[in-house]
C-alpha cells in the first residue's frame, strides 16, 4: 500500500509492516495495521499532517472505499500504534448497563436542544401561541361541564368540591400524559433520517418529546390556581406531594412512550391505535367522574390502573381533599412497572432501528 504522505520504505516493528514519512517534510512516524476485510464496503480513517514547518497540528478525513476480500494497511501516528494493536471487542450492551446512563449525560446538550426545538415547532408562526396549552382543557372543562355536571348529575357525587374545578384538577394531568405518551411514541419514527445518519443515544428521542407537553403542563397549571381562587379553595399539606406526583406522571408517560416507540418502529400501525387506546384508557380513569362511582367490586381495576391513582391522588392533593394511600401506593407500583417494561424492551430492541426505520 502506498502512503499518501510521501512514504520512504520501512522494515517491520513486531512483525507489522511499517511506513515511515520524511522527516525533514512532515516530522511525523507512521506503523500500519494490516487488517483483514471480509466486507466490501468499509469506512477508512486518514491521518492528514500539515506541510512543512513538523508542527504537528492534524485533522481527520472520512473516506468510502469499496474494495475486494484483501488486507488493507491503515496508517496511524506512532503513540496511537500500541493501543490499535490491541484487539477490540465490540459487544452490544446487556441488562441495565445497556441504558448508558453515563452517554445520556455526555449527551445531555443534544436532548435538551432536540427538547427546544420541539418547543419552537410547536408555536411556531400561531396566532395564540402558548395560550393552546390552555384553550384545550379549559374547552373540555366547559363543554363536559355542562354535560356531565349538569346533565348526567355527576356534580352531586363530587361533595363540596364544585365540579369544574373537580373535572379541571383530573384534565390536567391527564392530558400531560396523553401528549406526553404521543410525542414519545411518534419520536423515532418522526426523526428517522437522524436515526439512519449518525449515532447518539436513541432514548434521547423519547426523553425530548416530554419537553414540549410538560410546558404546556406548567402553562395549564396556572389556570388551576386561579380556578382555586376563584372557588377559595385552600389546598393542605398534601400539596408538599405534588413534586412526586409529577414525577410518577412523567414515569408513567416515559414508560408507555417507550414501548409504544420502539413497537411503532416495527409495527406502523402502532401509530394509529395510539390515539384510540388513550381515548379508552381516559373512560377507564376516574378524570369525568370520582372513583366512588365504580361498584366496590370493580375499584380493583383503578388500583392497577397507574393514571387513576395519580389523577386521584393529584386531585386531591390540590384541593385539599383526603388521599386513597393505598391506591396511590398501588399507582406508584403501576407506574415503576410500566417504567421499567418500557425501558427493557427499549434497550432490547433499540440496535434494530435504524435498519427498520
Amino acid at each position: 500500500m502506498q502512503s499518501r504522505f510521501g512514504d520512504s520504505p520501512g522494515g517491520t516493528v513486531a512483525g507489522r509492516p511499517t511506513l515511515r514519512s520524511s522527516g525533514s517534510t512532515y516530522g511525523t512516524q507512521f506503523q500500519s495495521l494490516r487488517v483483514p476485510l471480509k466486507s466490501t464496503l468499509i469506512v477508512v480513517d486518514t491521518f492528514r499532517t500539515t506541510s512543512a514547518g513538523c508542527s504537528g497540528s492534524y485533522g481527520w478525513e472520512m473516506c468510502l472505499l469499496r474494495v475486494p476480500r484483501v488486507s488493507l494497511s491503515l496508517s496511524l501516528p506512532v503513540n496511537d500504534a500500541a493501543a490499535a494493536t490491541k484487539p477490540l471487542v465490540l459487544r452490544p450492551r446487556r441488562g441495565w448497563a445497556g441504558l448508558g446512563v453515563a452517554e445520556l449525560v455526555r449527551y445531555r446538550d443534544l436532548l435538551w436542544f432536540l427538547a427546544l426545538r420541539d418547543i419552537k415547532v410547536r408555536y411556531k408562526q400561531t396566532a395564540l401561541g402558548a395560550l393552546w396549552a390552555v384553550l384545550q382543557p379549559v374547552a373540555m372543562m366547559v363543554v363536559l361541564s355542562v354535560f356531565f355536571g349538569r346533565l348526567a348529575r355527576f356534580d352531586q357525587m363530587t361533595g363540596t368540591t364544585p365540579y369544574p374545578i373537580f373535572f379541571y384538577a383530573g384534565m390536567l394531568p391527564w392530558t400531560f400524559f396523553a401528549a406526553a405518551v404521543n410525542a414519545a411514541g411518534n419520536s423515532l419514527v418522526n426523526n428517522g433520517h437522524m436515526l439512519r445518519k449518525i449515532y447518539f443515544p436513541r432514548l434521547i428521542l423519547p426523553l425530548s418529546a416530554l419537553g414540549a407537553p410538560l410546558l404546556d403542563f406548567v402553562i395549564a397549571f396556572s389556570v388551576l390556581i386561579g380556578l382555586m381562587v376563584w372557588y377559595d379553595i385552600v389546598p393542605g399539606v398534601t400539596v408538599a406531594l405534588l413534586p412526586v406526583l409529577v414525577a410518577m406522571l412523567l414515569a408513567t408517560a416515559l414508560g408507555v412512550g417507550l414501548l409504544l416507540a420502539a413497537m411503532t418502529v416495527n409495527y406502523r400501525d402502532f401509530r394509529h391505535t395510539v390515539p384510540f387506546l388513550l381515548q379508552v384508557w381516559f373512560f377507564l380513569t376516574p378524570v369525568i367522574y370520582p372513583v366512588t362511582l365504580l361498584p366496590e367490586r370493580y375499584r380493583w381495576l383503578s388500583m392497577i390502573n397507574p393514571m387513576g391513582g395519580a389523577i386521584e391522588a393529584f386531585r386531591a392533593a390540590m384541593l385539599g381533599t383526603p388521599i386513597a394511600w393505598l391506591q396511590l401506593l398501588s399507582a406508584v407500583a403501576a407506574a415503576t412497572v410500566c417504567l421499567l417494561a418500557g425501558l427493557l424492551y427499549f434497550t432490547h430492541t433499540e440496535r434494530r432501528f435504524a435498519d427498520l426505520i
